[in-house]
This record gives structure tokens, sequence and C-alpha cells, in this order.
């Protein structure tokens, strides 16, 4: 899952000054939240095709 440190790195690097720590609990719910829908949809994919094994090009079309 995504940590909170890695929530406020992403903030950062998107040019937040300061974090606080509601926001950085907010947007680790939301990127873990938005994380598992794609993954299932990714899954969804690869079953599709006959696959176990999820892959990137199964997140590629999950994204579309």
């Amino acid at each position: 899952m995504v940590s909170l440190s890695s929530a406020e790195k992403i903030a950062k690097s998107a040019g937040a000054k300061r974090v606080s720590e509601s926001f950085k609990k907010k947007l680790k719910k939301l990127l873990e939240d938005h994380g598992k829908k794609l993954s299932e949809k990714a899954i969804k994919f690869a079953s599709y095709r006959g696959r176990m094994t999820v892959r990137s090009e199964d997140l590629e079309n999950a994204l579309r």
C-alpha cells in the first residue's frame, strides 16, 4: 500500500512546499482506491486473454 511519506513525496514533487497530515491521508486513500480499481480492470483484461499473470499492457488497457 501507499505510505504517508510516499504521499508526501508525490505532493512535494508536484510543487507543494508543505503538506498537512490530513492531505497525506486523503491522497494515500485516493491512490490506494484508484490503484485497486485499475488493478481489478487489468486483471479482467488478463483473464479475458487466458492469462493468470497481469502485465503492463493490461494496465494500459485498463487506463483507456
